[in-house]
């Protein structure tokens, strides 16, 4: 019975070229043993079975072989016998599901991964049949892995230390931080923090790997210990305050907390220590919230917005600040939208932002806060960002009408689409927020605003992921609104929706840059 060694845990390509050559020899899943070899040089391998110290790492080589088809040729050594077959075909969501599935921590993934490439010689449909045990089981460590990188990149919080000055980089900074993983995705997530922190010198340590960012390159050494973790440091009393400040009340939900903060994160997290007083005060502090009348600009300002906003034609005397818009929301009698809404929502984010995402109408949530996206669309919407690598705070986030259209059912005020007259006598706000902020890309999402936007219907589906010349010089895109993605009943169809949606962020974001 052959036993095949591997390098390490995440010995990809040492998987694949054993793989190949036990296929290639006829050797059947269930005759084969393998195992990660423990740097013992002085154990007998079997010859030719298995000693494959290039792999590590998790690395793949060979991309252009492996993802540049819709199947992959899988070239195994030469057979000794003219019955064996030394090429063969794959299909590539099975080269993409290994390439996750090898990150997990069960010591079943390399059989479980051996069997389905032995099986699709026989089954080339199989990776379609989602109900099979085989497939169900390698799409769930898959999921696994891939909720472990999500995790990772939310929770990962960097401590400063110093360390010492050198010509390359004379800022001695360094911020390091621990963290322990669920399964191996370190090298995979790295690179992540690497765009997201580039002019940051820092090092993530697990007890796999550690990554280390020099602003020039990312490199890898072996796993650290517990002990090794920084302690805290100046800058945790500053995090601790910001957290509190945007702990909203109103969207405390234990459950969803325990779920998406398991415990074995919390002693990394500086503001864990907060969480139990915040629970305490939520319900005094939303009922406060919701109680409080929407805040009062200025006098001044309300003279100014009053002679340059209100009922004015567009192109004449149009807000120059965005503290004048805002004040001037409240005021807005365009349409009749502002009866039933509890205040106008202006836009926030940087002044001058490279990147502006224009919705639909403010929610339930959103007219209560006065702040846009902060409901469960505007959840899905920073998960999003987050995956495609797009800070929030650095885009700038508006609506394409400004009050919330509703209706009464029973206590529930539901949402409504506003019409075509309302989302134009909105138009001089948003027109007004493109003057002022002047961003590269501007991305609708959904219909209504891509209709604002534009000035005509689009067909978001027909167009999105495409880039859209303006008037005024900025490039436009359309995609999904998040609400959109929540409302799919279809699971299958909400995911692929989702993906697609993030492509469209991650391709603004390029485009902005």
């Amino acid at each position: 019975m052959p036993t095949i060694r591997l390098a390490s845990e995440t010995d990809f390509a040492g998987w694949r070229d054993a793989a190949r050559g036990l296929r290639a020899r006829g050797v059947p899943p269930e005759a084969a043993i393998w195992t990660v070899d423990a740097a013992d040089l002085f154990s007998p391998h079997p010859e030719g079975e298995g000693d494959h110290p290039k792999g590590g790492g998790g690395g793949s080589p060979d991309d252009a072989e492996q993802r540049g088809s819709p199947s992959t040729a899988f070239r195994g050594p030469p057979p000794p016998t003219g019955e064996e077959k030394p090429l063969f075909t794959v299909p590539r969501e099975f080269v993409e599901l290994a390439d996750a599935v090898i990150l997990h921590r069960s010591d079943e993934r390399f059989s479980l991964l051996y069997r389905l490439l032995w099986r699709l010689g026989r089954e080339p449909n199989l990776m379609r049949i989602v109900t099979d045990p085989d497939v169900a089981k390698a799409r769930a460590f898959a999921k696994a892995v891939s909720l472990a990188e999500h995790k990772m990149k939310a929770f990962v919080r960097f401590r400063l230390v110093t360390g010492a000055k050198d010509a390359a980089a004379p800022d001695p900074k360094t911020y390091v931080a621990w963290f322990e993983p669920a399964h191996r995705v370190t090298e995979a997530t790295a690179p992540f923090f690497a765009r997201r922190f580039a002019n940051m010198r820092f090092s993530i340590l697990t007890p796999d790997v550690c990554a280390h960012w020099d602003m020039r390159a990312l490199a890898f050494t072996p796993g650290a210990d517990p002990a090794d973790a920084p302690g805290e440091d100046s800058l945790e009393d500053y995090w601790r305050t910001y957290y509190a400040a945007i702990f909203n009340p109103a969207r405390l939900k234990i459950g969803a907390m325990q779920k998406e903060m398991p415990k074995r994160y919390w002693r990394n997290l500086p503001e864990v220590a907060l969480i139990p007083e915040l629970i305490a005060k939520a319900e005094a502090r939303t009922t406060a919230m919701v109680g409080q009348a929407p805040s009062t600009p200025s006098r001044r300002v309300v003279r100014a917005v009053q002679r340059a906003a209100r009922d004015a034609p567009y192109d004449g005397l149009a807000p120059t600040t965005l503290e004048a818009i805002a004040a001037g929301l409240q005021m807005c009698r365009r349409c009749d939208l502002y009866k039933d809404a509890t205040q106008g929502v202006a836009g926030e984010g940087a002044a001058h932002a490279r990147l502006m995402f224009v919705g639909e109408q403010p929610g339930d949530q959103e007219d209560l806060a006065g702040r846009p996206f902060v409901g469960p669309a505007g959840q899905m919407f920073d998960r999003a960002l987050a995956e495609a690598g797009v800070p929030r705070d650095q885009a700038y986030v508006t609506n394409a009408v400004k009050h919330f259209k509703h209706e009464l059912r029973g206590k529930r005020r539901l949402h409504k689409t506003p019409a075509t007259g309302e989302v134009t006598a909105c138009r001089g706000w948003l027109d007004a927020e493109r003057r002022i902020v002047r961003p590269r890309v501007i991305v609708a999402l959904g219909a209504t605003a891509a209709l604002s936007v534009f000035g005509k219907p689009t067909a978001v589906a027909k167009l999105r992921g495409q880039a859209l010349q303006l008037p005024d010089q900025a490039q436009g895109l359309v995609t999904f609104h998040p609400a959109y993605l929540l409302r799919l009943p279809d699971p299958n169809a909400r995911a692929e929706a989702y993906g697609q949606f993030v492509e469209d962020l991650a391709l603004a974001w390029k485009l902005a840059a």
